[in-house]
């Protein structure tokens, strides 16, 4: 498979991934998804969110823009509906991203700073394949303070989109 395939697989899987966690957290009693437990974010909806603030520094490092972050996460979060619409907003950008970029770009590396202030350089494949990660790994998070209410979320691992989306 090649650089450009695997990379339009990525993107498609975190949208579907996604849109299962929002799914799952939605049907969450608002109490439930703000109330603060131990990890990082202290929360369901600001783990999100700090998903989403990443993936939109890493859209800004791909188009060689800047952004307004000063830090991997906001001091506040919006509702579930409201980061839903706009997390659903850039999935579809990276989408499109990823069925429109050539071996040859993916390959390209782009300088940036880090929102701490470090230098940083990778190539856009790596920026995407860090997004899909990124959100993997959090949802992960998010999972386990859902189990925590309790309540069950739905598979949203790789195996299961492979099995049923692309080869079903």
């Amino acid at each position: 498979m090649s650089l450009t395939e695997s990379i339009k697989r990525l993107t498609g899987y975190k949208a579907w991934a996604n849109e299962i966690i929002f799914s799952a957290v939605k049907s969450l009693p608002q109490s439930e998804v703000t109330k603060e437990r131990e990890t990082r974010y202290k929360n369901i909806i600001h783990t999100l969110n700090h998903v989403y603030v990443i993936d939109c520094i890493f859209k800004a490092h791909l188009e060689n823009k800047s952004h307004p972050y000063t830090a991997r996460n906001t001091e506040t979060y919006p509702s579930v509906e409201e980061l839903w619409q706009s997390v659903k907003i850039i999935d579809q950008w990276y989408v499109d991203y990823a069925h429109s970029i050539s071996e040859k770009k993916l390959l390209e590396i782009i300088s940036f700073q880090f929102v701490d202030g470090g230098k940083g350089a990778m190539s856009r494949y790596e920026m995407i394949l860090h997004v899909v990660n990124h959100a993997t790994y959090h949802r992960g998070f998010v999972s386990d303070m859902m189990y925590q209410v309790p309540a069950a979320p739905t598979a949203n691992d790789l195996t299961v989109y492979l099995r049923d989306v692309i080869y079903s």
